[in-house]
């Protein structure tokens, strides 16, 4: 009687806690609701387009987790639109109530460089139709300032300047933690090059590995400066980056000041001598104060210009790790995308597709289904038209076989066609622990894989040889895609990564360009004048619940905890080594199934994993195998 009792009295307890917590997101929400008033369309009818970029330039932003939003759970990264901000400037470029662009980038935590690159296009083009562009940060950076060069101002705080790091940087090896632990982490894997495995197998980087990481950070630096000056020719650019203490020492230790003398940036002045300049050109507003000037909200102006969804060229858009099961924007999981593209091919009168990628891979079973289902846009009669973005490597070049033509930009990451899984056992832990197993077995894969006792060498062989299978059918889908023989896909392949330059000279990509170059090339394939097509976004839209959400968050987000400084911004990037250790740990042991997943992508631009949809663990993996 005593224990059901108790039993009853822990029920109430968790009774009356969920009643608690369902009362205190009642509240939450309603005094949310009664406090929140929306934005106008825009804060004044005419002023200075302002490009607040506190947060990530994304192909797909990633959709908000009420609840957690409501909660206060934790800060969410903004994240904005590539394809929002560019046509906004270019709407800009002709709109008389817009008299100037402001770029306030002290927040401005990067985008890839394919996506700066085509943001500073379309600056460029506001420049040269005479529309002014003024750029702000406390301390540039080497994304913030790839921006900031096009502008026609830029201006630095007098205690910021710019910290130009170039491309590289280390990772995390986690071999002697592995080994300390006793964990017995059983690789297997095709590809000289095919380097994700190796933080968990070695203390450091292959030869071959940092060969092909090396020439990649080579070609993506150049590129950059080559973007720069080409944007800022009379600055300084190469000398200031190959000898940044010599420019701080000729300037008194000042770096806002060498960052003026090397022709960096073309002002020094705080946030409120910034808005006051602007106001010069862009008016104020009728509330004026200190550093105020006349503003346009970027999210009202894009709402307010954007297209009507209703073009026959499909844009199917596969941003993100690549995942088993569903998922919302921003994370490419494979029933999702398949459902979506297989119910717009049924419901739409589609002429073509073009698949804008922007995805280091992931799993090859989610790839495998994504890649199905573009296949059945071929066989309708589609063309099918590849763009690719900042990345798109293993699992992203996975989906991109079936195009009739890829295009890319000289900076976007692609190939490492490769594939691995990662399977880890304990029975060395649980020696450590007077831990031990036994029993028997009827056939060699009886109980396997052991992850107590360790596998056999039968299920090794087998998981290799499966994993071997996986390879020859992705190198054979490359060489169908591209017209050639999988030997010679099989030299350019075995998981290396090329830059977009070196793709289409070795025939992974076919031509240089952007989304709005493959959207055109489709039309022209559909026998559609590309003057007159229209897109058709094939993505999942927002309810109205969480847009809600999204707009009181957005009225309440305050962005001063936004590192301004050096120090700051390194204390930011250790807290992301501990958030990577925790998510690197977390993959070897939950990682789902086999994958086509590329390491070096992951420091130049690539979308970080999100939460994944769906983990299948070591099951997923052997049935990938042996399905």
């Amino acid at each position: 009687m005593a224990f059901v009792k108790g039993a009853w009295r822990i029920l109430v307890a968790i009774k009356d806690g969920l009643v608690l917590l369902f009362l205190l997101l009642f509240f939450g929400a309603l005094y949310a609701a009664l406090s929140f008033s929306p934005k106008p369309a825009a804060s004044v009818s005419a002023g200075a387009l302002l490009l607040d970029l506190d947060g990530t330039i994304v192909e797909q932003p990633a959709e908000a987790d009420p609840f957690s939003l409501l909660s206060g759970s934790g800060p969410r990264m903004k994240e904005y639109r590539l394809s929002d901000i560019v046509a906004a400037l270019e709407a800009a470029r002709t709109d008389a109530k817009v008299k100037a662009v402001v770029l306030d980038l002290d927040g401005f935590m990067g985008g890839g460089q394919v996506a700066i690159a085509r943001v500073g296009e379309a600056l460029d083009a506001l420049r040269a139709a005479k529309k002014p562009v003024l750029a702000y940060a406390t301390l540039y950076t080497d994304d913030s300032y790839q921006l900031a060069a096009h502008a026609s101002e830029a201006w630095s705080d007098p205690l910021g300047g710019v910290a130009i790091m170039g491309r590289g940087g280390s990772g995390l090896y986690y071999k002697g933690l592995i080994d300390k632990l006793g964990v017995n982490t059983h690789v297997y894997r095709v590809g000289t090059y095919k380097s994700f495995v190796e933080p968990y197998i070695r203390a450091d980087q292959s030869p071959e590995a940092k060969q092909a990481s090396q020439a990649l950070a080579d070609v993506l630096w150049r590129n950059w400066q080559d973007d720069v000056a080409k944007a800022r020719p009379k600055a300084k650019i190469a000398a200031y980056a190959a000898d940044p203490v010599a420019a701080a020492r000729a300037a008194g230790g000042n770096m806002a000041s060498a960052a003026l003398s090397a022709g960096l940036v073309d002002k020094l002045g705080d946030a409120t001598a910034f808005g006051a300049r602007v106001a010069e050109i862009a008016g104020e507003p009728s509330d004026a104060k200190a550093g105020a000037f006349a503003k346009i909200d970027l999210a009202a102006y894009v709402k307010a210009r954007k297209p009507a969804n209703d073009g026959q060229i499909g844009v199917l858009t596969i941003a993100g790790e690549i995942v088993d099961g569903e998922a919302g924007p921003g994370t490419a999981a494979g029933d999702t995308i398949s459902d979506l593209l297989l119910t717009a091919l049924q419901e739409k009168d589609l002429k073509a597709l073009v698949v804008r990628v922007d995805s280091p891979g992931g799993s090859v079973m989610a790839s495998e289904k994504i890649r199905s289902a573009i296949m059945t846009a071929k066989a309708d009669g589609l063309p099918v038209v590849v763009s690719m973005g900042n990345v798109a490597a293993s699992g992203g070049y996975w989906v991109s076989t079936p195009a009739d033509m890829i295009f890319a930009e000289p900076d976007t990451i692609t190939g490492s066609i490769g594939v691995f899984g990662i399977l880890p056992s304990f029975e060395g832990t649980l020696a450590k622990m007077g831990v031990t197993t036994d029993g028997v077995a009827t056939t060699p894969l009886s109980g396997q894989p052991d992850l107590a006792g360790g596998t056999s060498p039968q299920f090794d062989a087998i998981m290799q040889m499966g994993v071997e299978d996986i390879y020859r059918r992705f190198v054979g889908l490359v060489a169908q895609s591209r017209r050639t023989t999988p030997e010679q896909i099989d030299a350019i392949a075995q998981g290396r990564v090329w830059d977009g330059g070196t793709a289409r000279q070795n025939g992974l990509v076919d031509r240089f360009g952007g989304l709005e170059d493959a959207i055109a090339e489709a039309a022209r394939r559909a026998k559609i004048d590309p003057k007159s097509a229209r897109a058709y976004r094939i993505e999942k839209t927002p309810d109205k619940w969480t847009e809600w959400i999204e707009a009181m968050a957005e009225r309440n987000s305050d962005d001063a905890n936004a590192p301004r400084d050096m120090l700051a911004r390194q204390a930011m990037v250790q807290r992301g080594w501990a958030m990577q250790a925790v998510a690197d740990m977390r993959a070897l042991v939950m990682g789902a199934g086999v994958r086509a997943d590329c390491l070096e992508c992951r420091g130049y631009g690539a979308p970080k994993p999100r939460n994944a949809a769906e983990e299948r663990g070591v099951m997923a993996m052997l049935a990938g195998l042996w399905r």
